[in-house]
């Protein structure tokens, strides 16, 4: 009996993002614009914007996406393209992408 292949782990990320000084709202409207529309790409299982409480300005994405596949899928999504494509005047240092693996 050939048993089916283990399904690859959902990969789960952090992506960390400054604003641009006086770019907070701005900021804040291009991220929250991407919500609804990532849920409702093919494997996207979670994605939540935070705001860090003692660094105003400083976001956190919260994702999860069964693969680099549906990640790469993402990416190339129009409003994504679209985030990009603002992301040099909102953005005040480089995005900082942070995989995890689960641990328990």
């Amino acid at each position: 009996m050939t048993m089916p292949s283990p399904s690859p782990r959902p990969l789960t990320m952090i992506a960390v993002i400054v604003a641009a000084p006086g770019q907070r709202e701005r900021l804040r409207e291009a991220l929250t614009g991407l919500l609804a529309p990532t849920r409702q790409e093919p494997g996207c299982r979670d994605y939540r914007l935070f705001e860090l409480l003692d660094e105003p300005g400083t976001f956190q994405m919260h994702e999860t996406f069964d693969d680099e596949a549906a990640l790469e899928t993402h990416r190339s999504m129009p409003h994504f393209r679209a985030f990009e494509a603002q992301a040099p005047t909102l953005l005040g240092a480089p995005l900082k992408l942070v995989r995890l693996s689960a641990v328990g």
